[in-house]
């Protein structure tokens, strides 16, 4: 469990640079995204990831990391926009959004642990292309919550379903990092 929370470390750390960089170099402007846009970028990422599982020939040099990357920082996007709210125009100072980011991050960590503790690091076991759908099944979930004005009758609230997201992507690029 000790070497997780390592490996979850890094994988964050790098995650993090990136969106420091990203804010130094946009400000917070995704602040202005509501929560389906970035349902859609994540999406998108997961599907592209798929494909790049699927297929033998790449026409884009970019593989598979960048994109779980991506989905972690959009998802932790998302966790800020259902705690703040979306806005008109960007409204965040840097710091406070990698104040924010972090906040996220340690509660979705603490939620990873939590989990590990209970499944036995079942995850170890699992193949990168298994965590990519299990993604794309959280954003189906997500997507079909949206379309219900965020009313679940059991499940399960959308919040649950980025931090899902979040972990499973750590977990694919640990695999791919061991690779």
């Amino acid at each position: 469990m000790q070497q997780t929370s390592k490996q979850y470390n890094e994988i964050i750390e790098k995650c993090r640079s990136l969106y420091i960089n990203k804010l130094t170099d946009y400000g917070s402007a995704w602040r202005i995204l509501r929560l389906p846009s970035l349902t859609d970028q994540i999406f998108i990422k997961a599907q592209r990831i798929r494909q790049l599982q699927e297929n033998v020939t790449r026409k884009v040099d970019e593989g598979e990391v960048s994109e779980f990357i991506g989905i972690i920082n959009y998802s932790v996007m998302a966790l800020i926009q259902l705690e703040k709210g979306v806005v008109e125009q960007p409204d965040l100072e840097n710091e406070i959004a990698v104040e924010l980011y972090d906040k996220h991050v340690a509660i979705t960590k603490q939620l990873m642990e939590d989990k590990n503790h209970d499944y036995g690091e079942a995850w170890r076991d699992m193949r990168v292309s298994s965590l990519t759908d299990l993604i794309l099944q959280k954003l189906l979930r997500v997507k079909q919550i949206e379309d219900n004005e965020g009313k679940t009758i059991v499940s399960e609230g959308i919040d649950a379903n980025y931090q899902d997201m979040i972990n499973y992507a750590v977990f694919a690029l640990i695999h791919l990092n061991d690779k």
